[in-house]
């Protein structure tokens, strides 16, 4: 039996929606990602899990619950699954930051592995902190199934760094949409990707939420 990490994006929040930029803001689920939430668990409570790492904001606990709750399986949280910090940029749009951060958001646009947004992280900065969890896991759990609950970025970065993808390139190569599940397996010469950004456990209205 090999380590499998399913890793899992929180549900839908009024960010993923619109699009604003949220890292450190502590966003609560919509009512759309408390659903998604629900049909993970009801759609995953039968797997033999080992155990469950969650970011410690409110819409990734709010992600996991349903299915630890279903299993009495308690969350063990870690700052090193949070999603990138922004910075100043927190809170605000996309048109907003082209306009008043001109430079950084050029620089983070062409290099985001070394430019981060003005005051936030790098890509190199989020898969450093990242690595320890996941390093964590593989020494706690050789064999067996774990669950992951993070962000957007940080998934998309630690994906690109268990597959030797250049992490400047973690927006250009890897999605995972609100909700997703992307599936990791620990071989014998490395990490395999098995499943990336899958929702084919939620129904067709919640798979077809536009900006998520």
């Amino acid at each position: 039996m090999t380590l499998t990490l399913y890793f899992v994006r929180h549900g839908e929040t009024t960010y993923s929606r619109s699009g604003g930029y949220c890292g450190d803001l502590d966003a609560e689920l919509t009512e759309n990602g408390f659903k998604m939430a629900e049909a993970f668990a009801a759609a995953h409570k039968t797997i033999d899990w080992a155990a469950v790492y969650v970011s410690p904001m409110k819409r990734t606990i709010a992600t996991a619950k349903p299915l630890c709750d279903a299993i009495g399986l308690e969350m063990q949280l870690r700052d090193g699954l949070k999603e990138i910090r922004y910075g100043e940029w927190e809170g605000l749009t996309q048109e907003h930051v082209k306009e008043h951060y001109a430079d950084d958001y050029i620089h983070w646009l062409a290099e985001p592995a070394w430019n981060a947004p003005t005051g936030g992280e790098t890509s190199v900065q989020i898969a450093s902190r990242a690595s320890l969890v996941v390093a964590e896991i593989e020494q706690k759990h050789k064999t067996g199934n774990v669950l992951v609950v993070s962000h957007k970025a940080t998934i998309r970065i630690i994906l690109c760094s268990l597959l030797g993808i250049d992490l400047g390139r973690y927006r250009d190569r890897i999605n995972t949409l609100a909700g997703s599940i992307s599936v990791v397996k620990f071989r014998e010469h490395g990490p395999l990707l098995e499943v990336l950004g899958d929702r084919s456990y939620m129904d067709e209205a919640l798979r077809t939420l536009e900006g998520t």
